[in-house]
């Protein structure tokens, strides 16, 4: 892939952005009945709350501002209806919080009105509930290593299986794929108990509550976080398998097959997870995502194989066999990736000024931005491979001939790195805001 195509692959990215309608944020209060800062005559003896998309009661909190969970009950497919307490003259003030139901991300606000005396009295005492730093913190760690432990344990699997078969009885190569395996069982679990402390705007020690696993589990995000898991234990049988039998296994078709279905239920289980839903066509973008998250594999994990495993060998048979053949996958898998990634920007931010004036959208363009670096990287990547390859074979993987083709690998590899960390970020952040 040269620079010309890459750059204009990047503007294709942006390009449906720019002409795009807005796509849909989070669950969000419509309105409620008595209004926030409304003045009553009387206390009322329930409170109505419409929401913009049809919610689950179970993923409708609202507390008095002592702590005290009020019962809902439902209204319509958008709405619920609360019982309030009694209560005399002076202000009355609830907060509520709502989980969105597709990717599991709250929202929340306070609501205070008054009766008999002004509802604005003191209404600054009291703030809406706010998640804790640390838990978002850690629901961004969670996912960057969630992210990391696929692309190299389904990437890596990859690279084996389709270029490197006696890779599987290397030990680095190895190790990377059981600390792949490590990484991913270690952050889905984490993930089920960041994402209970999230949805209750609860601290790190919520995080570790039995409670909060379970009313993750209950909820849609929480089952496909489960079904990430058992994923990951089905995963662990592959590697098992491969780790026992070598190379031998690597190339047997009933492997294969069954590292496919492993591989393609751990991309779209992650999936389920982020922002693909949203927006007016969510099953193009679940599949935009599986190609996404399937390109980024392939990439990140051959990077990783090539850095850690084959260039340190120098053996110039495994160079002459496996970099030309990375490289044209790494060229595939980049442009799944960028057509992908035109899908999903068009899908969730829609629109020019989503783009510019969101928090989610300058993200984005981080993004971008590191990404256009990593490709200018891989061309030069590239470049050894079609005028250097064959003198490193010639003289037998020299390391001074192979270092140049090192260097670039490892750049490359950290700013993949980066790429994977603004990931992260996006997928804890509101596309509008």
């Amino acid at each position: 892939m040269t620079v010309r195509r890459a750059v204009v692959l990047l503007l294709l990215l942006l390009a449906p952005v720019l002409l795009a309608t807005p796509a849909a944020a989070h669950t969000e209060l419509v309105r409620s009945t008595p209004a926030d800062g409304a003045e009553l005559k009387r206390a009322p003896e329930q409170l109505t709350l419409v929401f913009d998309e049809p919610v689950a009661l179970d993923d409708v909190r609202v507390v008095t501002m002592d702590g005290n969970r009020l019962p809902v009950s439902r209204l319509g497919k958008d709405g619920v209806r609360v019982a309030l307490p009694r209560s005399g003259d002076g202000e009355t003030a609830v907060t509520w919080s709502v989980v969105d139901e597709e990717d599991g991300h709250a929202s929340s606000g306070r609501i205070a009105f008054g009766v008999a005396v002004p509802a604005a009295q003191d209404r600054g005492d009291e703030a809406a509930p706010a998640l804790s730093p640390s838990v978002r913190k850690g629901l961004v760690a969670a996912r960057w290593t969630g992210y990391l432990s696929l692309a190299l344990f389904v990437g890596g699997l990859a690279f084996v299986a389709l270029l490197w078969p006696r890779g599987a009885g290397v030990p680095r190569a190895r190790v990377l794929l059981a600390l792949a395996w490590t990484g991913g069982v270690l952050s889905t679990v984490a993930s089920i108990g960041l994402q209970g402390a999230y949805t209750s705007f609860g601290g790190l020690r919520d995080a570790l509550r039995p409670s909060s696993y379970a009313d993750v589990l209950t909820t849609g995000p929480g089952i496909a976080l489960a079904a990430r898991g058992l994923l990951w234990v089905l995963a662990a049988v592959v590697l098992g398998a491969l780790l026992q039998g070598g190379a031998r296994t690597s190339r047997s078709p009933g492997w294969r097959v069954g590292a496919l279905a492993v591989s393609v239920g751990l991309l779209r289980a992650t999936g389920m997870s982020g922002h693909n839903s949203e927006g007016g066509e969510p099953t193009w973008g679940a599949l935009a995502d599986l190609l996404h998250l399937l390109g980024a594999a392939l990439w990140i994990g051959g990077l990783a194989m090539l850095a850690v495993a084959v260039l340190p060998r120098r053996r110039a048979g495994e160079l002459a066999e496996v970099v030309p053949g990375y490289s044209r996958l790494a060229a595939v898998a980049v442009t799944a990736i960028v057509g992908a990634g035109l899908v999903l920007a068009w899908q969730v931010v829609g629109s020019y000024d989503g783009l510019l004036h969101t928090s989610y959208g300058h993200l984005l363009l981080v993004k971008t931005a590191v990404l256009a670096a990593v490709l200018l990287i891989a061309q030069s990547s590239r470049r050894w491979v079609r005028t250097r390859l064959d003198l490193a074979v010639l003289l037998r993987g020299d390391a001074a001939t192979v270092r140049p083709f090192g260097y670039s690998v490892a750049a490359e590899t950290g700013l993949v790195l980066v790429v994977l960390a603004v990931t992260s970020l996006l997928v804890t952040a509101n596309p509008g805001r």
